[in-house]
């Protein structure tokens, strides 16, 4: 797993890497807009091109110092370079490379307090103003030179993190921050960039090595974790000869009402494709007809009005209820019968998270190492209003921990909490998957893993792998423009084989 550093962590590791590689800290901004250099000349390569490189007097403007002088160098011929000179404070790396801007000869020009800002004109905008120590909103000249930016509507490619944004911490939802087309962000992805606060003011972003110490950062135990292909190749376990459906358990699906079958079909699908050995689906009676026709591999216990018919919970390696349930009665004795008789983890999702929510007191009936699988709404149900996803990401630790369960807050970049105190952001999936029946795909997908002895933690961070996984090899590459649920659980075996291979 790829640790996930929050702002201070990002400076002992700098310094870190200073002190013990050993590189003096002008050389390590060297390394920083060279990789960064890299990947801008690979993805404009048109040398022609008006670019405007804004930079600050701290560290990030020495980035965008040492940058202009290497794409010059590369023939970026076209290049005007503005420091915004908004104290007399500099740091001694931003010093070195504007002395080396000034021997080169390349032509800048210092935006003062208070003063206008000339008209832009160049094509691209590259933003070194501030980078990733800010933990105030901005104020005075740097908000005025960021809304001119905004304003002038060119593309921007910000250095690392951008003007005004908090690499992690709350951010206020009226903050004035750059808005980039672009982050090209050193060594890894900030935390904040993984959370919708984000979506307003960056479009994409892509992350340059630059050489930390990976040891060392290693070391510093974050609880924040990316998950990476590497990751799902490792835990993943293949099917071994002289296995049999046994060997890979039987679940349970307790899922739909008459007019939601279209819930239970979908998880029961996911369960099935990504390998249970026997997925079981309690259904209502006249949803059989839809179970049969839908997929004949799903066996079906025919639920009456009245709740359950007499059922043998052992024989059952693990149980999810709650797709397409309903919030009625019936539901929650569903869900109290199900925590009565079942003690091993139990997938809960939709209705029946909303049931939880509505009887706190079924809290103490939950079994350890359950997996919750809400969305954003259903969190909130669950655990109180939240005003930003910060809040939402604490509370998803606190919970997970107080409870011993794992928590799936599903997202663009879906998070798992776990008991432990660690949260784990998934680096898969893609918008052609907002979609409604998306959620219950997934459900049946950790449900399977859980069948087939991964266990809860492991069940959670490659489920929600490999289903943004199969989303994206459907997507991406034909340019679908929309993944229908269906259509995902039937590409799940592909993905997972391509994954073991």
């Amino acid at each position: 797993m790829l640790p996930l550093l929050i702002a201070q962590q990002i400076r002992e590791a700098d310094t870190h890497t200073i002190a013990n590689e050993p590189i003096s800290s002008v050389n390590l901004m060297e390394r920083a807009a060279k990789a960064f250099v890299g990947w801008f000349i690979n993805h404009f390569p048109d040398k022609n091109l008006a670019i405007s490189i804004y930079c600050g007097t701290g560290n990030n403007g020495g980035d965008g110092l040492a940058i202009a002088r290497m794409l010059y160098g590369h023939k970026y011929f076209n290049i005007d370079v503005k420091v915004a000179r908004f104290s007399e404070k500099s740091s001694p790396d931003f010093d070195a490379n504007l002395a080396r801007i000034i021997h080169m000869g390349l032509d800048l020009r210092e935006l003062k307090p208070d003063a206008a800002f000339p008209a832009e004109k160049s094509e691209i905008i590259i933003d070194a103003l501030l980078g990733s120590g800010l933990n105030k909103q901005l104020a005075g000249d740097y908000k005025r030179l960021a809304e001119f930016i905004n304003e002038a509507s060119k593309t921007v490619v910000a250095v690392d993190v951008p003007t005004g944004f908090f690499t992690d911490g709350e951010m206020e939802k009226d903050a004035t921050v750059i808005k980039a087309d672009l982050v090209i962000s050193f060594q890894q992805p900030k935390i904040n960039f993984l959370l919708p606060e984000s979506a307003p003011h960056i479009k994409c972003w892509e992350v340059v090595n630059i050489g930390l110490d990976e040891g060392f950062i290693q070391g510093l135990k974050s609880p924040y974790q990316f998950i990476a292909d590497k990751d799902i190749k490792a835990l993943l376990k293949p099917r071994q000869h002289f296995s049999n459906k046994g060997t890979y358990g039987h679940a349970l699906i307790i899922a739909g009402q008459p007019e939601t079958m279209g819930a239970a079909l979908l998880s029961s699908a996911g369960c099935a494709y990504a390998g249970a050995g026997l997925t079981t689906a309690c259904v209502p009676e006249s949803g059989l007809t839809a179970l049969n026709t839908y997929l004949p591999e799903i066996m079906a216990i025919v639920r009456k009005d009245d709740g359950f018919p007499e059922i043998e919970w052992d024989k059952f390696t693990v149980i999810a209820i709650g797709p397409g349930l309903g919030k009625d009665k019936a539901t929650l004795a569903l869900l109290t019968e199900v925590f009565d008789n079942y003690k091993n983890p139990i997938v809960i999702d939709a209705d029946a998270l909303n049931v939880l929510a509505e009887n706190p007191t079924l809290w103490k009936k939950v079994p350890a190492g359950s997996i919750l699988t809400p969305h954003m709404k259903e969190f909130d149900r669950l655990f109180g209003k939240h005003t930003n996803w910060w809040q939402r990401l604490q509370r998803s630790m606190e919970m997970a921990k107080q409870h011993h369960v794992n928590i799936v807050l599903k997202n663009d970049y879906t998070l798992v909490a776990t008991p432990e105190g660690k949260v784990y952001f998934n680096s898969t999936s893609n918008p052609a998957m907002a979609t409604g029946g998306m959620g219950d795909v997934l459900t049946g997908i950790i449900t399977s893993l859980l069948a087939q002895k991964y266990t809860p933690e492991e069940a959670c961070i490659i489920g929600v792998y490999i289903h943004g996984k199969a989303g994206d090899e459907l997507a991406l590459p034909n340019r679908m423009n929309v993944v229908l649920p269906g259509q995902l659980a039937k590409q799940l075996p592909v993905t997972m084989a391509k994954l073991l291979a």
